[in-house]
């Protein structure tokens, strides 16, 4: 226990909150909370007078919970919020990646790149996720991409996990290139991991895009990346039945023992979608004890269809797919498409594949997440929710379901760090938004110059 005389300014001292954990449900009233150097050092009654930080914030009895994750996002979407651009009619799900996102990340530069992280990582803060698990695709400008998103995620004071969209789709060159990148962002990582003083705010997987835009050969060198960079994949699979199809035509196999034969999945895994993946898919999802992540929104808005087999699955996170990085407004609406689909999840089920999301941390990061204990991470929202009905450990998932949202946002601390006070950042936004919509003009203007 630290105490004496003199203030430690990397201290921070939460006194009279009432923490939540979302799952396991339980709630711990008026207790302090201690941080420093990015952890949770210490919490308890009354044991705030034994320290002298350099900063406290009485709470006077508001809730506090651990960060919320983003299991899967894409923040290159960033600036396609209300797009003008001339998108053809799209009639199906290729042909909305043809004509809308494969010609928006080909006209992604480095400045509309940067844009894209910064305004996705602000608005990540905001809405209470202090961790997003990014997938990027710029094919116009890989070499440096990721270095890019980190710049912004940085400035935001977001934690991230980052990698790139591997593919076929703009050449082989364009697939080596996109693997080179992840071998050498990895290193980059580790490097900055043997500095004491990182921030360590940032990881990173291999990131690819889908297995029906990859061949055997592209395979076999993202197996041997992974292998490089000890990490995990990062890839959409299942989204529509376009990847099942192409799977058995093509190879006799269903997509995820096609991934497994290449030594693609393990714990740091991350398999989005998974739409159809069929009983064997699954099976061999859970034995590599990898990550599926659902997409409700993303799911609905491209009309692909509903993943009915959660219940099924060992490991279950929560993503947007690019559609903000509000995971209380994806929270509720995975409950409610599952609801609307005759599903027998529970509002508990959904605040632990939220929770999971922890998990995934952990395994990048080899630290604690998704409590407010001692010697876990120091991601902690504060809220000015004052529920309306009692509040108890057995209805804390309704009250999120129905009750809480990102209004409720009033602080955010990252990594030990205040990064959004009283719903201001530390610096001025209003350039960074005028600069990103200048960046959005240059980037649908570009989508037109594209066959």
């Amino acid at each position: 226990m630290i105490s004496g005389i003199f203030k430690n300014n990397n201290m921070i001292l939460l006194k009279n909150a009432n923490i939540i954990q979302f799952h396991p449900p339980k709630i711990t009233y008026n207790v302090d909370v201690v941080i420093e150097n990015k952890l949770i050092i210490d919490v308890g009654k009354n044991i705030g007078k034994n320290y002298k930080a350099g900063k406290e914030i009485n709470l006077e009895n508001r809730f506090i919970s651990s960060g919320l994750v983003c299991s899967h996002n894409h923040f290159y979407s960033a600036l396609s919020r209300g797009i003008l651009a001339d998108i053809k009619p799209c009639n199906n799900f290729l042909d909305i990646l043809k004509n809308l996102w494969w010609k928006l990340d080909r006209a992604i530069d480095e400045e509309i790149l940067y844009y894209s992280g910064l305004i996705g990582a602000l608005e990540a803060v905001k809405a209470g996720t202090t961790s997003v698990i990014d997938h990027n695709a710029s094919p116009s400008f890989i070499s440096g991409s990721l270095t890019t998103l980190k710049k912004a995620f940085e400035k935001a004071g977001l934690r991230g996990i980052l990698a790139y969209e591997i593919t076929d789709r703009n050449g082989i060159e364009g697939m080596a290139e996109g693997v080179k990148e992840s071998i050498d962002f990895s290193k980059i990582i580790d490097e900055e991991k043997k500095s004491s003083d990182s921030k360590y705010l940032i990881e990173t997987a291999v990131g690819a895009h889908a297995p029906f835009t990859l061949s055997n050969n592209s395979l076999e060198q993202i197996s041997e990346a992974l292998m490089i960079s000890n990490r995990g994949l990062h890839i959409h699979v299942s989204e529509d039945e376009t990847d099942n199809s192409f799977s058995h035509q093509n190879f006799n196999k269903d997509v995820m023992q096609r991934l497994d034969d290449f030594s693609l999945l393990n714990e740091k895994s991350i398999i989005v979608h998974g739409v159809y993946l069929t009983d064997n898919d699954i099976s061999i999802l859970n034995e590599r004890d990898s990550f599926l992540v659902h997409n409700p929104r993303s799911n609905m808005n491209n009309g692909v269809g509903y993943m009915k087999n959660l219940d099924k699955v060992k490991n279950v996170g929560l993503g947007t797919d690019g559609i903000s990085s509000n995971m209380f407004e994806e929270t509720k609406f995975a409950f409610f498409k599952n609801n609307d689909s005759q599903g027998k999840l529970t509002p508990n089920d959904f605040m632990r594949f939220l929770q999971n999301g922890n998990t995934l941390l952990k395994r990048y990061f080899n630290k604690n997440f998704g409590k407010i204990e001692k010697d876990f991470a120091a991601d902690i929202v504060i809220y000015d929710y004052s529920p309306p009905t009692h509040f108890v450990y057995d209805n804390i998932a309704g009250h999120f379901i129905y009750g809480f949202s990102s209004r409720d946002v009033e602080t955010v601390i990252i990594n030990g760090k205040i990064v959004y006070e009283n719903r201001k950042f530390p610096f001025a936004i209003d350039n960074i938004y005028s600069e990103a919509r200048e960046a959005s003009k240059k980037l649908w203007e570009k989508m037109d110059k594209i066959n």
